[in-house]
């Protein structure tokens, strides 16, 4: 089956999974545990302890690890396939799993911003360093690892998905630009200073 596009057959007929999760209360870190996976995954809330996922194999790894936590915490969980009832039951979680991921990429096109303005300032403040390059090139690797993420969860292509692709563009032509700055500032002769003609550098003894 082919999503985000086609006609409205292949769109109504999405396929889904839908998980019942049950975990004790206490101690909570075994319910935060669950909650992190699931959110890793990419699935969707619809209600306490009521999850969704599009029925494709990119979730398959998530959704049994979910399982497993679960267990291990002694908990309880039900994994269903299901379908909309109805065309308009189909379109309407499938919309919601698409604003689910308009979410991600604004929150992943703000920390775009966040590292913009992170170089900008670095290079208005002439900081051009190596350990200050190695860093900025971790977060850039950090974005572009996020952005692979969210690709592959985004399975019916939510519109600001090109945007968040350019953004990314953006930011790694920024850190280009930043590189070659750093590098010219490492390879720069500092410049000497010729003495005056009968003036003598402090130190410098007069010949006899």
């Amino acid at each position: 089956m082919e999503y985000g596009g086609g006609g409205d057959d292949a769109r109504d007929g999405t396929r889904w999974i839908v998980l019942v999760v049950r975990v004790p209360a206490e101690p909570s870190r075994h319910r935060v545990a669950v909650w992190r996976e699931l959110r890793k995954t990419g699935a969707l809330s619809l209600g306490q302890g009521v999850w969704a996922v599009p029925d494709v194999p990119l979730f398959a790894d998530g959704i049994g690890r979910v399982l497993e936590l679960t267990e291990r915490a002694g908990g309880e969980a039900v994994s269903l396939a299901a379908t909309g009832r109805g065309n308009q039951d189909g379109r309407r979680l499938r919309a919601m799993f698409t604003a689910a991921r308009s979410a991600d990429w604004a929150e992943f096109m703000a920390d775009c911003g966040k590292f913009e303005a992170e170089l900008a300032k670095e290079i208005r403040i002439a900081k051009f360093t190596l350990a200050e390059l190695e860093e900025e090139e971790q977060s850039l690797e950090r974005l572009r690892r996020w952005h692979r993420d969210l690709t592959a969860r985004d399975v019916f292509g939510a519109p600001e998905a090109a945007e968040a692709g350019e953004r990314l563009r953006v930011c790694v032509a920024a850190c280009e630009d930043y590189a070659e700055r750093v590098f010219t500032a490492l390879h720069q002769v500092p410049e000497q200073r010729v003495p005056e003609e009968g003036k003598r550098e402090p130190g410098e003894e007069s010949g006899r």
